[in-house]
């Protein structure tokens, strides 16, 4: 009989209908599939740094809940900024009420905001800007080039930043990523504060454009890591959001079977997606699961799941109970 916690206890007696029954499926065939000896990759969209997920997502990856993480590039340097900079975040509650004349009063205070959270820019963005320059700028003064991820895991490892540490660092994900070497694909990375500040630097000539790894480079070397991982029960899909953080990871697999001809490629062998898009017209992150059977993402007997809610709600309750809390 396993033991469980009180959150999982508390999901089970409850979570019976609608979303909630879905949730406890999906959570149910993630914690299955790991049982089996299947992989499972995350997929990060929107805000979910800021939004704090790291207090659960770091001990699912300490723990070997997850084998590898896509994530957009204001994920992967948003948990950095919370964590050298969270006392210095702003809240604003209220943020439904605020007109045109308060969001430009924030600006003026060099505050960024994130639906109720609002960054500081000097504290988070400048801090991180200051310390990570020198990193791509000795890459770049030595030729050599790095994905955007891996210079990220050399400052947090160099234990330059240590100094500025503001929280617990037990919950920042991308910690928990840096020491275990965790595989992190960052679609479109250029859409960062971080990425803007190096294009910044590229036009400047300080920088090469080279010096940074690109897009492609990640497409081919998740399509090796998933040829070598894709064995016995296979690759999970756990998708938060929609956008290029699960749109472009997932299209490894009908690029291998169709454009590299690799006819015995497996399908992801488990699709869970949290999202609150309805299914419209044009609507990608609104498809249901059934979609991406066509597109040769998703096999007819793949698992799949759908929880319409909000990821900030389910993702932390999914990984409780995966982690048996």
């Amino acid at each position: 009989m396993i033991s469980r916690g009180p959150i999982s206890q508390f999901i089970e007696k409850n979570y019976l209908h609608f979303n909630s029954a879905a949730l406890v499926d999906a959570a149910k065939g993630y914690e299955q599939h790991l049982e089996e000896g299947g992989k499972m990759m995350i997929t990060l969209a929107g805000a979910m740094s800021t939004a704090e997920l790291g207090i659960s997502l770091a001990e699912m990856i300490r723990q070997d809940k997850v084998a590898i993480i896509s994530c957009t590039g204001a994920n992967l340097e948003e948990d950095i900024m919370n964590l050298v900079a969270h006392s210095h975040y702003k809240r604003v509650p209220n943020y439904r009420d605020l007109s045109p004349q308060d969001e430009w009063d924030l600006l003026e205070n060099h505050y960024n905001r994130v639906t109720d959270t609002c960054i500081p820019e000097e504290e988070a963005f400048r801090r991180l800007q200051k310390h990570i320059y020198k990193i791509w700028k000795d890459a770049d003064d030595k030729g050599e080039r790095y994905l955007p991820h891996e210079y990220m895991y050399k400052i947090l490892l160099s234990g330059d930043l240590e100094q500025y540490y503001e929280i617990d660092p037990k919950n920042s994900w991308m910690l928990a990523a840096a020491e275990k070497n965790l595989p992190i694909i960052v679609p479109g990375w250029e859409d960062s504060t971080m990425g803007n500040i190096f294009a910044s630097y590229v036009i400047k000539g300080e920088l090469k454009a080279s010096t940074m790894k690109s897009g492609i480079e990640y497409m081919t070397w998740l399509s090796d890591w998933y040829v070598k991982n894709s064995g016995g029960k296979g690759v999970g899909f756990f998708q938060i959001g929609g956008g290029i953080a699960g749109d472009f990871p997932i299209c490894v697999v009908p690029m291998l079977y169709q454009d590299m001809e690799m006819q015995d490629i497996p399908f992801w062998s488990y699709f869970c997606q949290i999202s609150d898009s309805t299914t419209s017209y044009g609507s990608y992150s609104g498809a249901v699961p059934n979609e991406k059977i066509t597109w040769g993402k998703l096999d007819i007997n793949t698992p799949k799941f759908i929880v319409e809610s909000d990821a900030t709600i389910v993702a932390p309750l999914i990984f409780a109970w995966v982690l048996r809390y």
